[in-house]
């Protein structure tokens, strides 16, 4: 069962949390991708993690959802397509801001850290920056940084400079089907739009520019390569990627399991950049197994 929302102070932020099951199980962190606030990552998949013995803890990333919005400018085009950005804040501070919620809502200080997408790279640097509080890392459709491996495919460059649509819920469900998994269902194009409905609701009760994507994505554009600290990891570690995944291609996966020490590769064939349904089952028994390594 989900809980309320609570708040927990990074620096001079607030980030917005939720959790899922009993504190007394083992803490699984999710950290979610540009620009998503929790709700993407669903509730039934955090009801099934919850049902197989582990305590859920979402939270809106810095810029999203009912977390502080930040001001500044994002990334121009132009800086997009020649991989030039001046962030505003790095995906090192945005793991700070994990590793608070960790410190305040994890009863033993520690979680076993997982990310997507974004998310993927932030919990990364949630390892290599607080290895204390993380027990395992998974990293799903990420890439280490290295500025050859995980490179968006050419044919996808134009979903990220498109205008705003009329009308986003639908918008999404499109961009999902275009970068998304063979296996999507209507069942996952009905999941976008509750998401979205559900997000966009929550976030019009904070003030923000509507910049807060653009912002991530030059955190995201600007990242450094962490190779060679992903090296030094010791904690068990999971990398999960689509075979089929078009914006981080599956180079980036294998780079990150080549970088860490006894890291686990699974690539999901068929599977594009999303959590489709079909993927769940694996997905989450692979959350499940790595978080057996270790308390």
């Amino acid at each position: 069962m989900t809980g309320s929302e609570r708040f927990v102070r990074s620096g001079d932020l607030r980030i917005c949390t939720t959790t899922t099951g009993s504190p007394d199980d083992p803490a699984v962190l999710l950290i979610m991708g540009l620009g998503l606030s929790y709700d993407w990552w669903r509730e039934d998949f955090c009801d099934e993690l919850a049902a197989r013995g582990r305590f859920v803890v979402r939270f809106d990333n810095r810029d999203v959802g009912r977390s502080t919005h930040l001001a500044g400018r994002g990334i121009s085009p132009w800086g997009f397509l020649t991989r030039r950005a001046r962030p505003v804040y790095s995906l090192g501070e945005m793991a700070d801001d994990a590793a608070a919620v960790i410190a305040e809502v994890v009863p033993s200080g520690r979680a076993h850290v997982v990310g997507a997408s974004l998310g993927a790279m932030v919990a990364q640097e949630v390892a290599i920056r607080h290895p204390d509080a993380t027990s395992s890392l998974t990293s799903i459709m990420g890439r280490p940084g290295d500025g050859r491996t995980g490179k968006v495919s050419w044919r996808r460059v134009p979903d990220f400079l498109r205008p705003p649509a009329a009308d986003p819920v639908e918008d999404m469900v499109r961009a999902f089907r275009r970068i998304g998994s063979a296996t999507r269902t209507p069942e996952d194009d009905e999941d976008v739009r509750v998401t979205m409905r559900r997000a966009a609701g929550r976030e019009a009760s904070v003030a923000h520019d509507g910049q807060g994507g653009g912002r991530q994505l030059a955190a995201c554009v600007g990242e450094r390569d962490r190779t060679a600290d992903l090296r030094g990891l010791t904690m068990p570690a999971l990398v999960v990627h689509g075979a089929a995944d078009t914006v981080i291609r599956p180079s980036g996966g294998r780079a990150t399991a080549a970088a860490i020490p006894g890291a686990e590769f699974l690539e999901l064939p068929g599977m594009g950049h999303d959590l489709a349904r079909a993927s769940w089952p694996a997905v989450i028994e692979g959350i499940v197994g790595i978080s057996r390594t270790r308390a």
